[in-house]
């Protein structure tokens, strides 16, 4: 195991070498700190090169490193020599004699073997195959599209070429793109389909043979065989020659034979090449040629060339006709005899978790390991899937009501006879599904919790069904041995049993129910004995054959929600049909709430703990009195704050929860009935918790764009965060109802509706496809999205052109009974089925309406957004062509349109643990405002990502994202753009390339580009949003408004002002008219409103911002005077012009005034402000502090005004400043304290910004802007650090909130983002490196 984890660094230390190249720049550095040195290679017919190795690497490492290289490719079976001795393959090179810096390493040819000759064949085959940009899409996985983008007319061939390109190119204005028509503000049709992916055919690659493919004198006779031939293979070139060529342990060379005689005999004057590539271009001239233009061609990223860890599925393509490539594979006979021998995938599983993980290099091996095992893992369940539904393999169990099968390692069961008190297929589904989350839960243990295994998981929807795929369970522990029972050592059914084995897992078991937050607790075993547990009661737990401790079946691990536990006589008939009571009955008995759930409920118990120890002590004397004295008034108040608050221990706040609480059939001692009415209690309370707390802070966060969902996925995703189960739907929509912002929220219901029908007619989905045989699958899929888009369709319209395809293909037999089932199904049955569905799920009386088109009218759904949901859930893949899903006379999806049903895997993902940890501390020293740290901290975090996954993991992502902002906001925009060009490939690649990130992330990247002058391909990018946006939810989102000013800012004339005034109405609608970011837009709309000289219009768009600061922020708060001072400068020259034209003409210059144009400068701090890269923070503790500190500063300059005593001043000043440390200061508003606001910056590791003008100075109105438009109510922080100071009165659980990236620069220098300009008049910013403070 150990060979395949080093076998798996290979691709991503080759990235390494050449990382400079790849614009790794963050990562370089870390070469020479994990001693990396250059070692030359030659031999083997292969050109010299310089090789960069690590000491710590095995030799495995450095031949798997030498065979990735272009030099090497596509030699196999290589081993390694020093000073003409081989080296030994499992060696590390720093243990090797004679190994140093600069030595000559050989390539030594090794015999070939049946399985290397068979591999080295696959590695020729996978080199020659024309890899092209639409390959992903006919394998239905999503494309990197940014290439498109940056292409010009040369068409360079690499991305970074093509940027160097774009860049020289989009340097003239001349040259920008002006917006399609589509994406302008008010209009209402969508943009095409065909925008949102590359239609243009790809250049046609060069051919090299005409086949490739096994010989029909295969397998070689016995006498063959015992002389080393393996196998033959036929070539037919490309000049027309056909031959045959041997494979031997030597390599290759050509034989006599012919398609009519067998003779085996090497032909006359061959060599015997090891390298198959060299035999053949010494057959054919054209294959040499070609596979030299091959062999020079400029290599692409990695993030480019790697495979994604898991498969992100996509549900457009391109058509598969006359587009579908010839491989060699299949013709040689890879696909079979190289997959023969099926993997254990929970030995290797294990074996990878078993990995050391003493030092900083054994962990990232083992987590680089656990990728690749779960990756593949997954891989292979999405195959198996495949082949199980398809009918290619047979069940084991011979079973047709619960059929079993073993595909590939895999072991799959589709149970179908379900257990009644799951409540049928659904209920069963959940359990599947809560088992997926719980294996999670167990997996992400750490410590001596590893100790505790799981059998890898993973769910595959497919044409239906719901297979549930797992690695092959070890077997039991045989009872030869002593102490030891037949396997089964924990469970219901175990029995009483004592043995050290059972003592270890018990003790496994109650450290992992502690991690959990889980109860131990007793129930009545079958016998009626107490039988103590630390997990519901359907988990076992086994010792396995190898030795391991396996736990199983752990789907009802997490506690019960008690919203959906209805106990007799709760639910009574007044209330049954009310919307929001609870609790109710859910289709699915089983309703378990989400792991994100139990820890916020739990700060939530432990922040009112604290309150209530703090009111027991004040009520005692005092909070000083009683925790300095040494009576028991302070054990007292913490006693009554345990019983107060539901904790478990009443001597200190600990919150566990009882997994089988609610639970049919499970029976509880009589001892343990207070426990249990304290547990029902409790789960009472996290149920009411969910709809009094997480929903409305949820529809808080979506009002003040904390979070900014898109589509169903990015909603359920900020759902579960909040440990909200998409089973609150109807809840939330209920909530939005009722509440006095659901004008601002009409995007959240919107989506809310969206995602209710579109799972609801998942579910219908699964049992109308699975009655459909195999040659009507297209047309049963087509059909259904048509019932579902259409109003009232049905097949009448495309009944006779289904019977002329069905004639066409010559199928019949069982086809007809087949085709009257899935073509009786009409729009207005299947609409029916749903709204029934999500009454019965979500309680959804009346909103749903007759039809889709309710829906459209009443809350703005589009059809195409439906279709992609549907698509993406379903995993239907349809033609990349304009639908028309208004037209009722012809079915807007034809079967043609359907290129494939793919299978949709869920499973875990495995931790990033050094990785996530470094990220987090970046995120943290951001919030601190330490940018220099959090910039080391973030690049040493890329370089350990890119060290397990290859950067290809979405929260690498989002590291390379904030890296990427932090070094624009440092001042260097040309290593934001380069990382940030990676990052967007790889949001497309593994995210999606219409995900609601990739969307963002093609904004930020549009900021880089502008401030690098690419003002053509930042357009591009933009335009590119936009499109995306549209077709995934629809303009009327925040975001829009986010892109529209984005674009308003980088366009210039009456299309600037068009985009901004969008950008206006949609942030007054969403965020309200009294919004600081309103204001913000109303200031950028004046700006630019005076450079077109409508300086009247630009006046009153000020005085909308000016009001707007006054109103929020105070008349004497500094941005109020900086607004109130450029409206001036506005109204004097709207003056003058006026003047000008009553006195006759008297023309004036058509340039404004300099205090009224933005300079570059002014509109790059207004992108960065309107796109979260720039923000401050400020607590109203803060602001209170600073207050203080400059009344204080003004005595003090009175007395040194009188006592010219200026050392002492100084002294006092310095003893003032240490409090203050690490905190982003506000600048001062008067050039009497620019002295003391300068030492007070450079003493928080800020840059210094002084005013050389007399004039007043406005550059920090954007920064100050800024920083009230991030914050909100100012209370809330007071309210936050007053919980945080209570928290330190007892030991208890700490309070962790980490907040998300996407808003991330909660601090950053106040020079830099106060430096937009409002007249103008921009400050002086001394460059200087930041200190880095705490």
């Amino acid at each position: 195991m150990r060979d395949a984890v080093k076998k798996g660094n290979r691709e991503k230390r080759t990235m390494d070498v050449s990382c400079s190249e790849n614009g790794r720049k963050a990562n370089v550095s870390k070469k020479d700190d994990d001693g990396s040195f250059p070692v030359k290679v030659q031999g083997a017919g292969v050109e010299p090169f310089e090789l960069q190795v690590h000491g710590f690497w095995l030799v495995q490492d450095a031949i798997m490193t030498v065979l990735g290289r272009e030099e090497v490719a596509p030699r196999t079976s290589i081993a390694l020599a020093l000073s003409g001795v081989t080296l030994d393959p499992m060696s590390e090179l720093q243990d090797v004699k004679g190994f140093k810096a600069g030595v000559t390493l050989r390539l030594v040819e090794e015999p070939y073997s049946p399985r290397s000759a068979q591999a080295h064949l696959a590695r020729v085959q996978e080199m020659l195959k024309a890899a092209g940009p639409q390959d992903a899409l006919m394998e239905g996985r999503s494309p990197a599209v940014l290439n498109t983008l940056t292409q010009t007319h040369e068409a360079p061939p690499t991305l970074h070429s093509k940027n160097r390109r774009a860049n020289s190119k989009t340097e003239q204005s001349a040259e920008a793109p002006p917006p399609p028509a589509y994406i302008l503000p008010g209009v209402s049709e969508l943009p095409p389909l065909t925008t949102l992916l590359p239609t243009n055919t790809p250049s046609e690659a060069p051919s090299y043979l005409l086949d490739l493919s096994l010989s029909c004198w295969n397998p070689p006779p016995g006498f063959r065989k015992l002389q080393g031939d393996f196998l033959y293979i036929s070539v037919h070139t490309l000049e027309g020659k056909q031959c045959d060529i041997t494979s031997c342990p030597r390599g290759f060379y050509l034989n006599r034979s012919t398609l009519d005689v067998f003779d085996p005999r090497p032909a006359q004057s061959t060599p015997v090449c090891h390298c198959l590539t060299d035999l053949l271009s010494h057959i054919s001239p054209q294959f040499k040629h070609n596979l030299g233009a091959l062999r020079h061609r400029p290599s692409l990223p990695a993030e480019e060339t790697l495979s994604t860890p898991y498969r992100t599925l996509s549900w457009l393509g391109v058509s598969s006709l006359h587009s579908h490539k010839s491989s060699f594979s299949c013709r040689l006979g890879l696909d079979q005899d190289l997959n023969a021998q099926a993997p254990d995938w929970n030995k290797e599983l294990q074996a990878a978790r078993d990995l050391p993980q003493r030092s900083l290099e054994e962990r990232l091996q083992r987590d680089r390991a656990l990728l690749q095992v779960n990756s593949a893992f997954v891989w292979a369940v999405a195959q198996a899937a495949e082949k199980v539904i398809d009918g290619f393999v047979d069940p084991i169990n011979g079973s047709h009501e619960d059929p079993a099968f073993l595909c590939g390692g895999v072991f799959m069961s589709m149970p179908t006879h379900r257990e009644e008190w799951l409540g049928g297929e659904r209920g069963h589904r959940a359990a599947q599904r809560l088992e997926l989350r719980c294996v999670q839960a167990y997996s992400d243990l750490s410590g001596d919790l590893q100790n505790l295994h799981t059998i890898p998981t993973a769910l595959a929807d497919y044409r239906g069904v719901r297979l549930s795929a797992q690695g092959l369970a070890p077997g039991l522990q045989g009872p030869e041995q002593a102490e030891v029972p037949n396997g089964l050592l924990y469970g219901f059914s175990a029995g009483p049993l004592e043995n050290p084995s059972r003592r270890k897992l018990l003790e496994l078991l109650a450290q992992a129910a502690k991690a959990l937050s889980l109860q131990r607790h007793a129930v009545l075993g079958p016998s009626g004995h107490q039988l103590p547990l630390f997990t519901s009661v359907d988990a076992q737990g086994i010792l396995g054959a190898d030795g391991r401790y396996y736990l199983l079946d752990v789907y009802r691990t997490m506690p019960a929600d008690a919203n959906f536990q209805v106990e007799d006589g709760e639910e009574g008939k007044e209330t049954e049909h009310k919307e929001g009571s609870f609790p109710r009955c859910h289709p699915p008995v089983l309703c378990r709430l989400r792991p994100e759930l139990v820890k916020a409920f739990i700060q939530h118990k432990h922040a009112q703990f604290t309150q209530r120890v703090k009111a027991y002590m004040e009520e005692n004397g005092g909070v000083e009195e009683c925790m300095t004295s040494g009576d028991s008034r302070n054990i007292d108040a913490v006693r009554k704050a345990c019983k107060d608050v539901g904790s478990v221990s009443d001597i200190i706040f600990e919150m566990r929860f009882n997994p089988n609480i609610f639970s049919p059939g499970v029976q509880f001692p009589s001892s343990e009935s207070d426990a249990v009415e304290l547990q029902k209690r409790l789960l009472k309370e996290a149920a009411s918790f969910i709809i009094n707390d997480q929903i409305p802070a949820f529809m808080n966060d979506c009002i003040h764009g904390t979070d900014i969902p898109m589509d169903g996925t990015s909603l359920r995703q900020a759902l579960h965060q909040k440990g909200i189960n998409l089973r609150y739907l109807g809840q939330l929509i209920l909530s939005i109802r009722q509440s006095d912002l659901k004008h601002q929220l009409r995007h959240i219901t919107r989506l809310a509706f969206a995602e209710i029908v579109v799972r609801c007619a998942q579910r219908f989905f699964s049992g109308y496809i699975q009655g459909v045989e195999t040659s009507n699958l297209s047309a049963a899929a087509s059909h259904f999205l048509c019932c579902l888009l259409v109003p009232h369709f049905s097949s009448a319209s495309n009944g006779e052109e289904s019977k002329k395809r069905s004639r066409r293909r010559g199928r019949g037999g069982g086809g007809a009974a087949d085709s009257t089932t899935w073509t009786a199904l009409s729009g207005n049955e299947l609409w029916s089925q749903i709204c029934q569905d999500a009454q019965e799920t979500y309680r959804l009386k009346e909103g749903l309406g007759s039809n889709v088109d309710h829906l459209v009218e009443q809350y703005g759904l589009q059809k195409m957004s439906l279709l992609r949901e549907m698509c993406l859930k379903t995993g239907i893949q349809l033609r990349l062509r304009e639908y028309i899903l208004d037209n009722r006379n012809k079915a807007p999806i034809s079967p043609d349109d359907v290129l494939n049903i793919l299978p949709v895997v869920k499973h875990i993902t495995m931790t990033t643990t050094d990785a996530t940890r470094m990220f987090k501390m970046a995120q943290n020293s951001l919030q601190k405002g330490l940018l220099e740290q959090a910039y080391e901290q973030l690049k040493e975090a890329a370089y350990l990502f890119g060290r397990i996954c290859d950067d290809l993991n979405p929260e690498a992502c989002q590291c390379l994202s904030l890296l990427a902002k932090v070094a624009y906001v440092q001042g260097h925009p040309a290593e934001a753009r380069s990382v940030q060009l990676r990052v967007v490939v790889i949001s497309e690649r593994v995210l999606g390339f219409d995900h609601p990130s990739t969307i963002q992330q093609y904004v930020l990247l549009s900021v880089y580009l502008f401030a690098g002058g690419e003002t053509a391909l930042a357009q591009r990018c933009l335009y590119r949003a936009k499109v995306l946006l549209l077709t995934v939810h629809g303009g009327d989102h925040p975001y829009t408004a986010v892109i529209d000013a984005s674009l308003g800012l980088v366009l210039q004339g009456e299309k600037s002002l068009q985009y901004l005034q969008s950008a206006l109405k949609l942030n007054s609608s969403f965020r309200g008219d009294m919004d600081l970011t309103t204001a913000l837009i109303h200031h950028m709309l004046a700006q630019r409103l005076c450079l077109t000289g409508d300086y009247r219009g630009g006046m009153n768009h000020e005085k909308e911002a000016y009001n707007i600061f006054q109103n929020k922020c105070g008349e004497d708060h500094p941005q109020t005077k900086c607004s109130s001072d450029f409206l001036r400068n506005i109204t004097q020259q709207a003056v003058r012009v006026e003047r000008s034209i009553r006195q006759g003409g008297v023309e004036l210059s058509e340039t404004p005034p300099e205090g009224l144009v933005p300079s570059q400068d002014t509109t790059l701090e207004q992108l960065a402000l309107v796109n979260g890269i720039l923000k401050t923070s400020y607590s109203t503790k803060m602001m209170e502090f600073k207050e203080k500190l400059k009344e204080r500063k003004a005595a003090e300059e009175a007395e040194k005004m009188k006592l010219e005593n200026s050392e002492s001043t100084s002294e006092n000043e310095a003893s003032e400043l240490p409090t203050n440390s690490g905190e982003v200061t506000e600048e001062a508003t008067s050039n009497g304290e620019q002295k003391q606001e300068a030492t007070e910056r450079n003493a928080e590791g800020q840059p210094v910004e002084t005013d050389a003008s007399e004039k007043p100075d406005h550059s920090n109105m954007n920064g100050q802007i800024e920083s009230h438009l991030h914050n909100g109510d100012c209370a809330s922080k007071m309210e936050c650090e007053e919980e945080e100071h209570q928290s330190n009165i007892t030991n208890g659980v700490p309070i962790a909130s980490q907040s998300k990236s996407s808003s991330i620069m909660t601090s950053v220098s106040e020079a830099q983002s106060e430096s937009a300009v409002v007249n103008g008049n921009e400050g002086v910013v001394n460059e200087g490196k930041q200190a880095e403070t705490e």
